[in-house]
């Protein structure tokens, strides 16, 4: 797996990620093939016969790890043939459409000798900065937004971080835990990710306070010339303050003007 770091396209893709994964207790299956100068895998797991990726709801997307080019078609193809003896089922989602990932998994498994439907399961949504300030991009906004960023901001006071915070992660998991969000999943998972992408420089973390009180929270992360929005809470009892709305124009401010990302990825939406 780590030779095929380079592959690695998201944060989803990377070894350390699945690693991540398979520690909270979904056993792994890595199947991979390898021609000698070309080495192409999946990051699977099995139950009753039926495979599906090693992820959880944290990741955005998931997709074979593998260049591209002929060589690794060929090899995603003996790997497709190679899981006919490990399960009657393989259901492979959410798999990204805008890169060809889709396509080219289901060409594979079509040549191995599967039946293979392709269904849209999920919409990921995204924000291209095409060239834009933050000025240039806030001022493309709704005025309502625009007026409501202009009222309300100097009501909280933010802050941005690039590096991990101990004790500013425990006030982003006080108000997540305090917002109307469903309790984390996998927090100690979420947490060691954070420290490696803090460690690692790739680490957005931000928190608007009011009077000293945390009352909004988001964790971003920035990779390949792009920001990924993993997640974001406030509290309710101050909605009034507009705590997330100024949050996130700080962070987009952070990330197109600091970073200058080309594309911002709000993740998973519209699920079916």
């Amino acid at each position: 797996m780590q030779a095929l770091s380079a592959c690695a396209a998201a944060p989803f893709d990377r070894p350390d990620w699945f690693a991540a994964v398979a520690q909270t207790g979904i056993p792994p299956l890595i199947v991979s093939a390898t021609d000698g100068e070309h080495t192409a895998a999946l990051a699977l797991t099995e139950a009753g016969g039926r495979i599906s990726p090693l992820r959880n709801w944290y990741a955005f997307t998931w997709r074979a790890l593998a260049s591209v080019g002929a060589a690794d078609d060929a090899l995603l193809t003996d790997i497709a043939r190679s899981l006919k003896t490990r399960g009657y089922r393989v259901t492979l989602e959410p798999v990204p459409d805008e890169d060809d990932s889709t396509e080219r998994l289901a060409t594979a498994f079509r040549r191995a000798g599967w039946q293979v439907a392709v269904e849209e399961c999920d919409t990921n949504h995204f924000l291209p900065v095409a060239g834009r300030s933050f000025t240039e991009y806030w001022d493309s906004r709704p005025g309502a937004l625009r007026t409501t960023l202009k009222r309300k901001a100097k009501k909280v006071e933010t802050q941005v971080l690039t590096h991990f915070d101990p004790a500013v992660w425990a006030e982003y998991e006080t108000i997540y835990a305090a917002s109307w969000k469903p309790a984390e999943d996998q927090p100690a998972m979420l947490r060691a990710f954070a420290e490696a992408e803090g460690a690692a420089g790739r680490l957005r973390l931000g928190v608007a306070r009011a009077d000293g009180l945390v009352v909004a929270a988001q964790c971003w992360t920035v990779e390949n010339s792009i920001a990924y929005i993993h997640k974001l809470a406030h509290l309710e009892s101050h909605k009034h303050l507009s705590a997330g709305t100024t949050l996130s124009a700080a962070l987009f401010r952070h990330v197109i003007d600091q970073d200058r990302v080309t594309l911002v990825d709000f993740g998973t939406g519209d699920q079916s």
